[in-house]
């Protein structure tokens, strides 16, 4: 404890000689006009749109760069965005995508079809590359441009999602130049893109700055910065918003949405999430080698064990007692908000420890005098449960799993880690059990491809997987939906996914939460939702909540509150001292793990 005590007080007192940024310095050089201050609590994967897949990287994303097409505020419909037009030959094979003419990058260079051709070949020919969005190309076969205003792409079989493609297109002649981009940060300020905001700020665990973009296509935002604000917990943010130094909080609990209820000045906002929560059981790590990765208990291999477990987990005392009732009891892949795609287990296995005991018995796992099961072999079953560290509902959660799982006579060991952590974790199969979730998409197939096998990991560490779980049955009813553009009949072949799924019990889905978010109405009259009904303002499938931000006279004239920053930076420099050792940690993770999120 000593050792560690000094260590401390030396990197302290380091800290203190370290002088601000001149970003928290020069407070003359911020934009004049109405400044949206939300607060979020979520670490920032990357800031490489080829690589940085977490829902603040993706929200910062979708304000910054291009999409071939984006989706309505209304319903989720499909609407033109760079591409103004597109067609398709009879046999769906080859689509030919018309940019909109007079769209630029903010450095003045104009955006084209070459762009969109260059960003889908580097994610088709760099495995890094394809790291956040590979699924979405690859089943392409060829693309091209023959002209800036023309893109083609050829399919090797038909794709029903090719008005779906939301990965970010980025400038050729700016990434042209990066020759690894597994390791490119992309941090130098500003990022070149054509969103209606573009990123002239960044400091690691602190803010995040983005500017209007004047030029954008649409007409320039009535907000000229958005700055995003990192709090570890929603308790401080909410303090934030009460004392009007943030105008938008996002993550509410139910007991922080239930205490602003009535606040002057205050707006509540319940949204259907388009989350779903999730609890991964390791049944057996592979990678995409079909080689064994990480560290999961053998019993988990067991489909009777995983069944087991899933029957002792009672999701309405946690949609009733985590979430306040604010949120639906889970079952299917896909979440509510997205009615055609949802589907609802038809006998669902329900909350029963006697059957759940039952199972186990039946299987040969048998308790040991200290009243913990043990596998035929005699390996007790001891499980570690990875957990997001500063999110309160993932310890609520762990807490019942804990109690629930004791009754089977199964120990779990809770480990609370950070985002990161608990990402790598992930990927690299090190868990027993551990706590995932995706926001999925209009179109279902991003998150459905997480449970293929070819979402497993390479043997590097790249991918973006989920459950890890590798079955042919669920990789063969995969593949007939993409290539089903049948609405009807892709509607039932999802489903019977999503049944395939249930049934191999390695990703529970626990429940869907709504979105609990608040604002500051004497700052901003309003905001576009998204969906028009039950819909939000943050972690949106688009940029609109940020670009239809109407201010009001006090956003654009009034004070800008506190300078978190500058409060920071007092305490003699310990926040530098904990980005410092993140960024040693980081480096050595990267060292170690090749850059995975």
């Amino acid at each position: 404890m000593r050792r560690r005590l000094v260590a401390l007080g030396a990197a302290l007192l380091v800290g203190s000689l370290l002088p601000a940024p001149a970003s928290a310095q020069e407070n003359g050089d911020r934009p004049q006009g109405a400044t949206l201050r939300v607060g979020l609590q979520q670490q920032i994967d990357s800031l490489n749109p080829f690589l940085g897949y977490t829902l603040a990287a993706t929200d910062i994303f979708r304000a910054i760069y291009p999409t071939l097409t984006t989706y309505s505020t209304n319903d989720f419909g499909v609407e033109p965005e760079l591409a103004e037009r597109w067609e398709s030959t009879p046999d769906k094979l080859t689509w030919t995508f018309h940019i909109r003419p007079g769209v630029t990058w903010s450095d003045g260079q104009p955006v084209t079809a070459r762009d969109a051709a260059y960003t889908y070949n580097r994610m088709m020919t760099d495995p890094a590359a394809a790291t956040a969005n590979g699924n979405f190309v690859e089943n392409f076969d060829q693309v091209s441009a023959p002209d800036d205003s023309t893109l083609v792409i050829r399919t090797k079989t038909p794709q029903a999602t090719m008005l779906a493609i939301d990965a970010p297109i980025v400038p050729e002649h700016v990434w042209s130049k990066v020759a690894d981009v597994e390791n490119f940060a992309n941090d130098q300020m500003p990022v070149v893109g054509s969103g209606p905001y573009v990123l002239t700020g960044y400091r690691p665990e602190q803010d995040v700055t983005l500017t209007a973009n004047p030029n954008f296509w649409r007409g320039a935002p009535k907000v000229t910065e958005v700055q995003f604000t990192q709090f570890k917990n929603s308790d401080a943010a909410v303090q934030a918003l009460r004392k009007g130094d943030l105008d938008v909080v996002q993550k509410l609990t139910p007991a922080q949405f239930d205490a602003l209820a009535g606040e002057a000045d205050i707006k509540q906002v319940k949204g259907q999430g388009r989350r779903f929560y999730e609890m991964i059981l390791n049944s057996g790590a592979t990678n995409s080698e079909n080689q064994p990765i990480g560290s999961g208990h053998p019993a988990l291999e067991d489909l009777r064990v995983r069944q087991a477990i899933d029957l002792a987990i009672d999701r309405k005392a946690l949609v009733d007692r985590v979430l306040g009732g604010y949120g639906q009891v889970g079952g299917g892949y896909l979440p509510p908000i997205f009615g055609d795609y949802h589907w609802t287990p038809p006998q669902p296995r329900g909350f029963d420890p006697a059957a759940a005991n039952r199972k186990l018995d039946e299987a040969g796992y048998t308790r040991g005098p200290d009243g913990i099961r043990r596998t035929p072999q005699g390996e007790p079953l001891n499980f570690d449960f990875v957990l997001h560290g500063d999110e309160a509902a993932d310890s609520q959660v762990g807490e019942f799993v804990k109690r629930w799982l004791a009754d089977l006579g199964i120990n779990v060991e809770l480990q609370p880690v950070s985002d990161n952590q608990l990402n790598d974790r992930t990927t690299a199969g090190d868990f027993d059990m551990v706590i995932s979730g995706w926001s999925a998409n209009p179109d279902p197939d991003y998150v459905l491809r997480l449970q293929t096998c070819g979402a497993r990991p390479t043997p590097d560490g790249n991918g973006t997987p989920d459950t890890l779980q590798c079955d042919p049955a669920y990789d063969d009813l995969y593949g007939k939906q993409l290539a089903e553009f049948d609405p009807a009949k892709r509607v039932d072949l999802v489903k019977q996914l999503q049944s395939r799924f249930y049934d191999q019990a390695t990703g529970l889905v626990l429940y869907y939460a709504n979105s609990l978010e608040a604002y500051r109405t004497d700052r901003y009259n309003g905001f576009t939702m998204q969906p028009a009904a039950e819909g939000v303002i943050t972690g949106q499938q688009g940029y609109w909540g940020y670009y239809g931000a109407e201010p009001t006279e006090e956003a654009v004239n009034g004070s800008g509150g506190t300078d978190y920053t500058a409060v920071a930076w007092g305490l003699g420099g310990l926040v530098v001292v904990i980005v410092l050792v993140g960024v040693v940690v980081v480096v050595r993770r990267r060292a170690t793990a090749d850059d995975r999120e």
